[in-house]
């Protein structure tokens, strides 16, 4: 099964960083948040990746086309311009990277990468969010369910400690430190689609796959949740950059299942 990245947009919020580099390239530990995103795949048996490319797409080929060499030990002969690998320390993915253009919204970039891959199931997910989603369960929920895609739900905590105050004598009846925003489930992603998930999808660079797409799906029962009740986390802001860097640092970071 095929592991699909939406890799190509210009992550205009973490424009600090992506103005040099691609958004899923921003590091969490000295690697890619890509490369996060591909190993928690890879720990559950997924090496076979399909990555939506886009803009500055010429840093995510050469990163994956000079992977290899970057990670063995290696002798260079500049006599005759040998070089001889010493110990592989390389991943074993096979990494497909597609131009699927530059201003080509979610929607068209899904569709421009169905000849990668073909009349099978295959997996989605967008390449700036890490978690500990255990991908082998949201297979097995998704057969169950018999839809045609199933998305990753999470309920993610508020921002700020909530408080209840007597509105006559101001009094604080109660606090409660980062509650649950709204109650509202929301998509985080990591979905599981049949091929007919194309059918849904127009062939327009302009559709965006979260609105009619996806909208859609669900008029037409054929969208299922797999509820996540663990950790999970965009990388949107460098207030999140430095919060996940400082959870690997700290040797603390819930989505290393690997």
């Amino acid at each position: 099964m095929k592991a699909v990245i939406l890799a190509g947009g210009f992550g205009t919020r973490l424009s600090e960083a992506t103005s040099l580099i691609p958004k899923p390239m921003v590091e969490i530990g000295g690697k890619p948040i890509l490369w996060h995103i591909m190993k928690t795949y890879s720990y559950y048996g997924v090496n076979d990746f399909v990555v939506c490319c886009g803009y500055k797409q010429y840093i995510i080929k050469e990163y994956f086309a000079n992977y290899f060499r970057h990670n063995c030990d290696l002798t260079v002969d500049l006599s005759d311009d040998s070089i001889q690998i010493h110990d592989n320390k390389s991943e074993k993915w096979k990494v497909t990277m597609v131009d699927t253009g530059l201003n080509t919204m979610t929607g068209g970039r899904i569709k421009r990468i169905r000849k990668y891959v073909g009349n099978e199931r295959f997996l989605l997910t967008y390449g700036d969010g890490v978690g500990d989603i255990n991908i082998r369960s949201t297979v097995k929920s998704h057969e169950n369910s018999k839809c045609v895609l199933s998305l990753t739900a999470y309920k993610p905590s508020g921002k700020f400690g909530a408080l209840e105050i007597d509105a006559n004598t101001s009094q604080v009846k109660s606090f409660t430190e980062k509650p649950d925003g709204d109650l509202s489930w929301i998509n985080a992603g990591y979905f599981v689609c049949e091929p007919s998930v194309f059918d849904y999808i127009p062939d327009d660079d302009t559709v965006i796959f979260e609105r009619a797409p996806l909208e859609n799906l669900a008029k037409d029962g054929k969208m299922h949740a797999y509820l996540h009740n663990g950790f999970w986390k965009p990388m949107d802001t460098m207030r999140d950059s430095v919060e996940l860097n400082e959870m690997w640092d700290s040797g603390k970071a819930p989505w290393k299942v690997w």
